[in-house]
């Protein structure tokens, strides 16, 4: 069996959550919608949580998009649950689980150049800084110094009989 280490425990991952969402309304105040678009499936689940604190904190309007993804192809492969038109002229915020080289995120971000955004903000519960792409998020709830053997596991689901957790090992 492999060593974990938690690195954030369920109460951690809620006030990390917390934190980016004052943050995405300090940077929205004169926003009324806006859309936050989660990449499957950790990704989705903390838009969805990101997006029910922003509602609680701020009364703006949040329409949620799930971002699916083949992660692991050598080229941008994504469907999206909405049209991506609906998003145009408004803030979309782009939402992943962990950024380690960036190519998923960059896949994320390619799914809305050829429409005009207001503008696009990119959020990660987990930093790596092992770039690959140059994408960094703008909001991040931890940034973590790993080598590249090492693996971020992000445990986070909508179900009350599971506790979040994510795991270094």
């Amino acid at each position: 069996m492999t060593n974990q280490v938690i690195i954030l425990n369920q109460k951690q991952i809620e006030q990390k959550i917390t934190r980016i969402a004052y943050q995405l309304w300090e940077d929205n105040l004169e926003e009324k919608e806006l859309v936050i678009a989660g990449i499957i499936d950790s990704g989705y689940i903390l838009a969805e949580r990101l997006k029910n604190k922003l509602e609680e904190i701020s009364g703006i309007q949040i329409m949620l998009m799930k971002i699916i993804m083949d992660k692991t192809s050598t080229f941008l492969q994504a469907e999206t649950d909405l049209p991506v038109e609906q998003c145009a002229d408004k803030v979309v915020i782009l939402v992943d689980d962990v950024v380690n080289q960036g190519r998923t995120m960059a896949y994320g971000i390619g799914i809305f150049l050829d429409i005009p955004v207001k503008k696009l903000r990119t959020v990660a519960l987990v930093d790596r800084s092992h770039r690959v792409f140059p994408v960094s998020p703008d909001y991040t709830g931890m940034e973590l110094s790993t080598v590249t053997k090492e693996h971020v596991d992000v445990v986070i689901s909508n179900r009350a009989d599971t506790d979040d957790v994510v795991y270094l090992r």
